[in-house]
C-alpha cells in the first residue's frame, strides 16, 4: 500500500473529511503525509454565521493531544537524571496526593495511578460548561477535586484515563525544572522544532491567528464556545497548534530528535491492561496492519488526532470543530482511512 498513487490518498482524506462533517462536525481539516508527500483536505465551515470555509492551516485547541508534549518533557528530565520514572510523587511533591508514596511518575504517565478524574466533578457539556468557561483555575485546586474522592483502584493495578494525572505531571515539571510546564514545552519542543504557530495560552481566552469557531450542541442549537479560559485543562489539554506544527512534533518524536531510542521505547510500550496506552502515547494497529502511535484530543468545541506509523512514513493530523459531536469513532475512522489509503 506504500505505492498507492497521490490521487488515491487525496480521495481518502477528502472522503474522511466529508464523513466527519456528515457525522455532525461543523468543520474539519486533515493533513496527511505519505513517504514525504503532503496532502491536505478540508470540509464544512469555519464559522456557521459568516459561512466561511475551513482554512487548511487554521489554529485550534488540541485538547488531550497536549499530553505527549508533557510526557516528552518529563522523559527528557529523566534523561537528565533529574528524576526517575519509578519515583513516588511524594518524593517530589510532598503532601499533594494522599497516596503519593505509592503513586509513581510512571503510573501518572500511563493512567494507572487510580486518581479520580477531576472533570467528573465539573461537567463540560451543555449548560454546565457556562459555569466554568471563563474562570481561572489553579492546578492545585483541580487536583484537590480529585483527591477529595477515593482512588478508583489501588495504584498500578488497573488502567483508567484521568486528566488529573497530567495536571500532577505539569506541577511536577515545574517543581523539577523551576518554571511552568508550558515554558519547558516551549523551550524544549516548540522552539527547536520551529513550531511557530503553537502556543501555551495560559489564561488567554482567544485563539490567535486564523482559526475555525468551536461549537457545542445545546438543545439542538449550536453555541459558540471558541473563547474560554483554558486553565481548566492546563497541562492535561490546554495547548493550541496547527496540523502542520503537530506533524512536526510527531515526526520529530518518532525520528528520535526529542528522546533517546530507549526512552522512546518506554514511551511506546503499553502494559497488557492499559488498552494500548503507554507513557503519554496511544498505540493502536490499523485494519491494514500498520501500528501507529500518537494521541487524540477533545476540549469544548474542538477534536484532534495526531498519529504516525513507527517508521514515520505515514502520518495523519486532523482537527474538527464539534458542532453535533461525531465522537471518538470519527477519530478512529480518520486514522484508519488515511493511514490505510
Amino acid at each position: 500500500m506504500i505505492g498507492r498513487s497521490p490521487l488515491v490518498v487525496d480521495r481518502a482524506i477528502e472522503q474522511a473529511a466529508q464523513e466527519i462533517v456528515g457525522q455532525g462536525a461543523t468543520g474539519v481539516q486533515i493533513r496527511s503525509v505519505r513517504d514525504g508527500g503532503v496532502r491536505t483536505a478540508s470540509a464544512g465551515l469555519a464559522d456557521v454565521v459568516a459561512k466561511s470555509p475551513v482554512h487548511d492551516e487554521g489554529r485550534f485547541r488540541i485538547g488531550s493531544a497536549t499530553k505527549p508534549f508533557v510526557a516528552t518533557v518529563l522523559l527528557q528530565l529523566v534523561a537528565e537524571h533529574r528524576l526517575r520514572l519509578d519515583d513516588p510523587i511524594e518524593y517530589h511533591l510532598p503532601g499533594l496526593l494522599p497516596d503519593g508514596k505509592t503513586i509513581t511518575v510512571r503510573m501518572l504517565l500511563q493512567h494507572t495511578s487510580g486518581l479520580y478524574e477531576y472533570l467528573r466533578s465539573m461537567p463540560l457539556t451543555n449548560d454546565d460548561f457556562a459555569k466554568y468557561r471563563f474562570k481561572h483555575f489553579e492546578p492545585e485546586d483541580l487536583v484537590g477535586l480529585a483527591t477529595a474522592k477515593p482512588l478508583d483502584f489501588r495504584p498500578g493495578t488497573a488502567y483508567s484515563y484521568a486528566n488529573t494525572n497530567y495536571l500532577v505531571l505539569g506541577m511536577l515539571i515545574e517543581r523539577i525544572a523551576g518554571r511552568p510546564w508550558g515554558a519547558e514545552v516551549t523551550e524544549r519542543i516548540f522552539a527547536p522544532l520551529r513550531m511557530d504557530h503553537s502556543s501555551v495560552p495560559g489564561d488567554r481566552i482567544r485563539i490567535p491567528g486564523k482559526h475555525a469557531r468551536g461549537y457545542q450542541a445545546v438543545q439542538r442549537s449550536l453555541v459558540d464556545v471558541t473563547e474560554m479560559n483554558p486553565s481548566l485543562a492546563g497541562s492535561a489539554g490546554a495547548l493550541i497548534s496547527t496540523t502542520a506544527d503537530l506533524d512536526k512534533f510527531i515526526r520529530a518524536l518518532v525520528g528520535g530528535r526529542l528522546l533517546s531510542r530507549p526512552l522512546l521505547a518506554e514511551m511506546t510500550r503499553p502494559l497488557p491492561f492499559t488498552e494500548g496506552y503507554a507513557l503519554g502515547l496511544e498505540t493502536r494497529t490499523t485494519p491494514c496492519g500498520v501500528t501507529v502511535i500518537g494521541h487524540s484530543g477533545g476540549i469544548p468545541g474542538y477534536g484532534t488526532v495526531a498519529f504516525t506509523s513507527l517508521d514515520g512514513n505515514r502520518r495523519v493530523v486532523a482537527s474538527w470543530t464539534h458542532g453535533h459531536d461525531p465522537g471518538n469513532d470519527a477519530a478512529r475512522a480518520v486514522i484508519d482511512k488515511v493511514i490505510c489509503a
